[in-house]
């Protein structure tokens, strides 16, 4: 007959993600004429648990190569872009978040330029993104026992053995082919 246990282990108990596109702008020194591109670099980002959600400060550096005076020059406009997005993550129901929680974030999609626009001296840019968050917290498992328990297997010793060889030598008649012949 089987019987269940519990057992209390860590394990994944929400996970989630979340798709995002923000608008950003930067003033360039000179009149830009033309975007000639748009790099994202340096991605970083640290999950926290904040009450009952999650959250993640990150960063990432811009670089916009642009021209200007009539596309007869060019130059770089470098950027460190800082965010925070707190995140509401389904939790199974058995979860207990009292103890001590892990927050794992992963880049699912990274930063990526997906649009600019001139107006002036303001260049504005797209950048997506997608996070993926996993929690990490204690949770219970129910699984069953079997009461059955396995046979014992016979362990041979050497002793017993060389008991049994020692047996074997005391009945051997020596002398049973002359008898029998």
């Amino acid at each position: 007959m089987a019987s269940f246990k519990e057992i209390v282990t860590k394990a994944i108990v929400g996970k989630g993600k979340k798709y995002f596109k923000n608008s950003y702008t930067v003033e360039a020194d000179n009149n830009p004429t033309t975007v000639l591109g748009c790099w994202v670099i340096n991605h970083k980002f640290k999950g926290y648990k904040s009450g009952d959600k999650v959250g993640v400060d990150g960063s990432f550096d811009i670089n916009i190569w642009y021209s200007y005076d009539d596309d007869s020059k060019t130059t770089v406009i470098n950027k460190k872009i800082e965010y925070n997005d707190l995140f509401n993550v389904k939790v199974r129901d058995n979860a207990d978040l009292s103890g001590d929680t892990d927050i794992i974030v992963r880049s699912l999609k990274q930063p990526t330029c997906s649009g600019v626009k001139l107006d002036g001296n303001t260049i504005s840019f797209d950048i997506e993104k997608e996070l993926g968050i996993e929690i990490v917290g204690e949770t219970k498992m129910k699984i069953t026992v079997e009461d059955d328990e396995e046979p014992w297997d016979e362990i041979v010793d050497d002793n017993d053995l060389e008991d049994t060889l020692k047996e074997i030598d005391e009945k051997v008649d020596e002398d049973y082919l002359s008898k029998h012949s």
